[in-house]
């Protein structure tokens, strides 16, 4: 790789997380106009934009990140719940939704888009489920030995919630 983008991008992380967001997004900015095609680059600007509630703006860094490749497995599942998680904070509920289930392709079972979809299935009118999505993670991730004890019911309760003897 380009050692000069590395270290700047290593910069510009790294002033992000020393909660210097603002200097990062300056840095990232430049970056992402030199190197626009950057998928990780993309993904850091993005999400130095929602650190500092720059939502609508982070919209287009995450979408790009999602488009291209270089990312991570583990900075590519951030990206979706980023993207999904903005598409939701902005009311853009059908948009989050498909995000989270682009990601849940990619990411099968896994917990934080499923309850992240599950939010965003809330803000759209399923409660039904939202709450069955949940309840299927809590009995799936629970250390607590109670819930352990009724998992089965719990399971089978997510996909019956109005059944009634």
């Amino acid at each position: 790789m380009n050692e000069d983008r590395d270290s700047a991008l290593a910069q510009a992380v790294r002033l992000r997380e020393e909660g210097q967001a603002e200097q990062a997004r300056v840095r990232l900015l430049a970056l992402a106009e030199r190197y626009p095609d950057d998928a990780e680059i993309s993904y850091q600007t993005a999400w130095a934009h929602d650190v500092l509630e720059l939502e609508a703006e982070a919209v287009p860094f995450y979408e790009r990140a999602l488009s291209g490749s270089g990312l991570s497995v583990e900075d590519r599942h951030g990206a979706f719940l980023g993207l999904g998680s903005t598409y939701r904070v902005l009311g853009r509920y059908e948009s989050s939704a498909a995000t989270f289930r682009r990601g849940l392709e990619e990411f099968p079972g896994d917990a934080a888009l499923t309850v992240f979809l599950a939010m965003t299935s809330y803000n759209l009118g399923s409660s039904r489920d939202a709450v069955g999505s949940l309840l299927k993670v809590l009995a799936a991730t629970s250390g607590d030995p109670r819930v352990q004890s009724y998992r089965r019911a719990i399971e089978y309760y997510a996909d019956h919630l109005d059944e009634i003897l």
